[in-house]
């Protein structure tokens, strides 16, 4: 009994050993012999490196791209992607990984990391100069790494290694190369033209997390068409660690990426499902938006049910929290059908509120730009409108005799009858309000604390992260501080309560102007 078990299994062995055998014949032969390894390596080291055409052509790109964001224009931001080189070093990283091809590492990775330099100076550089520096609901879009990110990366990646290795449609791929990298670039030179250190970080590790999903896709890719170390000149064994080891660095973050994506997805289906069954089969959720930023967790959910399924948002509320784990606040609308309906009446009820709040939320944006632009002495189509975030932006027109306070009032007027959208009105450059203080006093009176809010508000709408203080002492404050000292340290302290960096300027007598200092001390 037992010999004949054994000879079942050595059958079974043998078996499995001839179908490996069978699959790695059919490998070769179908997918790895019709390719030419060395036309296809010579090209990527043809194209790989840095070049001053490679530099032009990456500056214009992010510049395109910049604009694109700034206007929140997707048209614009894909039209940039169409000059962007940024494939060809991407995909020599990844190649070079697979040939185990030191020399080529280093030619592709100095390529990208000139490249990303230039772009996201040259991007930083615009946004500096231009009038428009709000953030656009394309910029936020770019701020948080997510599942679809990484698919865009994966696909493009496994798309251009394919295209690359059998010579067809390179540059078309590499448009869809470039919206993964390009995009995050821009907002990484944006966030440090305006000081936003959660969007420009936020962008960099999208750029990190895409780039890295598409070097190792492609490295994947080209190990499956062929290609390894035996088409590369001889390497070390020193390189051939250091090449893994860099392997390993790049999972290793990827790897992180991955695993909180992972359980944000799994933190949504979660919270659907529970929406699910606690409402019951009659029930269709519309609408569902976990935002991970906050603490506790913000949960928005729109829910149409008929009213004897009606629930009490207090229950859910601690439901989701015991099944998520954490401390949760839900934002729940429940849209009450009648007595006795069905699934399918909860569907035609979805449809038709979809086509209203469409409607209402035209109407609503058309009226938003052309109160926001009459008020800011506009057009309504110069107007910035973000439907996600509900902001409209507007840069106003110079009034004659106009302060930085009347630019102020207008805004607050303007939000005032926005209701539940927030107004920006950013002034036109000029002198911020003076500060006065009375004779031998130190501190501030409602009138010069009103002064220094509205040049905070400035500074805040012209991106502007630091403020010059008339008398500020440099370092840390004198033991016996003057009284114009004293008064510069009062305002220092309004400013930093603010989120403002106070910084030194000239004293300028008894009245205090403050004065935008973009280069922090």
């Amino acid at each position: 009994m037992d010999d004949a078990i054994e000879a079942q299994d050595r059958r079974a062995r043998l078996r499995e050993r001839l179908l490996h055998l069978a699959l790695y014949r059919w490998w070769r032969q179908s997918i790895v012999a019709p390719i030419d390894h060395q036309a296809v390596v010579a090209r990527i080291v043809e194209d790989s490196g840095w070049s001053g055409r490679f530099a032009f052509m990456t500056m214009m790109s992010a510049g395109i791209a910049v604009l694109g964001l700034l206007l929140s224009s997707p048209a614009v931001v894909i039209g940039a992607m169409l000059i962007s080189p940024l494939m060809n070093p991407i995909l020599g990283f990844g190649f070079s990984l697979a040939l185990f091809d030191f020399v080529e590492l280093r030619r592709s990775l100095k390529a990208l990391a000139i490249g990303a330099f230039a772009a996201v100076a040259f991007t930083a550089l615009i946004v500096t100069i231009s009038p428009l520096q709000a953030p656009t609901s394309e910029i936020v879009a770019r701020t948080r790494p997510n599942l679809f990110d990484l698919a865009v990366a994966l696909f493009a990646a496994l798309a251009g290694t394919y295209a690359i290795i059998r010579g067809r449609g390179e540059t078309i791929v590499g448009v869809a190369i470039a919206t993964a990298l390009m995009p995050p670039l821009a907002v990484v030179g944006y966030g440090i033209a305006t000081w936003n250190a959660p969007v420009g970080m936020g962008a960099l590790a999208l750029f990190v997390t895409n780039f890295i999903t598409i070097a190792l896709s492609a490295t994947a890719m080209a190990r499956f068409y062929g290609f390894g170390h035996h088409l590369s000149s001889r390497q070390t064994w020193t390189q051939t660690a250091i090449l893994i080891l860099v392997f390993v660095a790049l999972a290793i973050p990827l790897g992180i990426s991955l695993n909180r994506i992972g359980r944000e997805a799994v933190a949504v289906t979660q919270a659907r499902t529970l929406l699910a069954e606690r409402f019951g089969a009659k029930a269709r959720v519309t609408q569902l938006d976990l935002d991970f930023t906050r603490e506790p967790l913000v949960v928005r959910a729109v829910v149409i049910t008929p009213q004897d399924a009606m629930q009490k948002t207090v229950t859910i509320q601690k439901a989701l929290a015991t099944q998520l784990g954490r401390p949760v606040r839900l934002n729940l609308d429940q849209v009450l059908l009648g007595a006795g309906a069905d699934a399918l009446a909860a569907q035609r009820e979805e449809l038709r509120r979809a086509g209203e709040a469409s409607n209402q939320e035209t109407q609503r944006v058309t009226e938003i730009a052309q109160m926001v632009a009459l008020i800011a002495g506009l057009k309504p189509d110069d107007v910035t409108v973000d439907r996600d975030h509900h902001r409209a932006t507007a840069a106003a027109t110079p009034l004659p005799g106009a302060g930085i306070e009347t630019y102020r009032m207008l805004e607050t007027r303007a939000a005032q009858r926005a209701g539940d959208w927030t107004v920006a009105i950013v002034p036109p450059q000029g002198p911020l309000p003076e500060i006065g203080f009375a004779d031998d006093v130190d501190t501030l009176d409602a009138r010069a604390t009103e002064a220094v809010a509205a040049s905070i508000w400035a500074a805040r709408r012209w991106n502007i992260g630091a403020l010059g203080v008339p008398g500020l002492p440099e370092g840390a404050p004198p033991a016996k501080p003057t009284l114009t000292q004293r008064r510069a340290l009062a305002i220092a302290v309004q400013l930093r309560r603010a989120g403002i960096a106070p910084s030194a300027a000239p004293p300028a007598g008894q009245r205090f102007a403050l004065v935008p200092a973009p280069v922090l001390p």
